[in-house]
């Protein structure tokens, strides 16, 4: 197997036919057998799965478990699942369509040294079209809070769109705890500290769905979690180092 395609999934009903179809359709088109597509549900209770099992599309395939354990949690299960040599994650609604995905498998084709794919929306002149002035903000806010406390060098941190090789999935997301909002960040740390290679392209937002993040509970949560994920990280590598 190539290529693997993550979608993190939690009461999506509304829209994960259409989605699924999609991608279906797409990789069937592209790149037929060598691209799977796991969904992961992430304990939804409005019946997304069973529907979504209904369907029995062509390269889809159905993960899950019984209670919400959030997003990183889901992405994590997909990650080291996944059977691709090279495995991205995006959301359910496809906010950045399906031809970044092949953009995205090209690049990594091009240079099969890359370890990791980021998605930047700041690097795209368009990549914030359509946000709304509080979730611009709080997403430069977010970002200028993990290069201060955190260390962070990369120019986005919280598009839902990153891709890694195996080898970069099989090392990082076992060390991984984050099961929410703040997970890209402890990935990206894991990778930063054991210098991989990390390519970033631009990447713009197409559908604009409904946001899951609460900008001040989730907010004060995710600075919590970008402390104590940078103690966790370096109290793990080091432990690896003495290994």
């Amino acid at each position: 197997m190539k290529y693997s395609i993550i979608i993190p999934m939690y009461n999506e009903k509304k829209i994960v036919e259409q989605s699924a179809r999609a991608l279906s359709a797409y990789c069937e088109k592209n790149y037929s057998s060598e691209c799977e597509i796991l969904f992961v549900d992430d304990g939804s209770t409005d019946g997304c799965g069973e529907l979504l099992a209904a369907l029995a599309l062509p390269n889809v395939r159905l993960l899950g478990y019984g209670e919400n354990r959030g997003k990183g949690y889901a992405v994590r299960t997909g990650m080291l699942a996944a059977e691709g040599a090279f495995r991205l994650f995006t959301d359910t609604d496809l906010a950045y369509g399906t031809e970044v995905i092949g953009e995205a498998f090209s690049l990594w084709e091009a240079d099969p040294s890359v370890d990791l794919v980021i998605g930047s929306r700041r690097l795209a002149k368009d990549g914030y079209e359509g946000y709304t002035f509080p979730r611009r903000l709080a997403s430069k806010a977010y970002l200028g809070l993990l290069r201060t406390l955190g260390g962070f060098r990369f120019s986005d941190s919280q598009s839902g769109f990153k891709g890694f090789s195996a080898r970069a999935a099989e090392r990082i997301f076992p060390l991984c705890e984050t099961d929410r909002f703040a997970f890209d960040f402890e990935a990206l740390s894991y990778a930063a500290r054991m210098k991989m290679k990390v390519k970033e392209m631009p990447i713009r937002v197409l559908v604009h769905g409904e946001s899951k993040i609460r900008l001040v509970g989730d907010s004060v949560k995710m600075f919590g979690d970008i402390l104590k994920i940078r103690r966790r990280v370096k109290k793990k590598m080091k432990e690896q180092s003495h290994a």
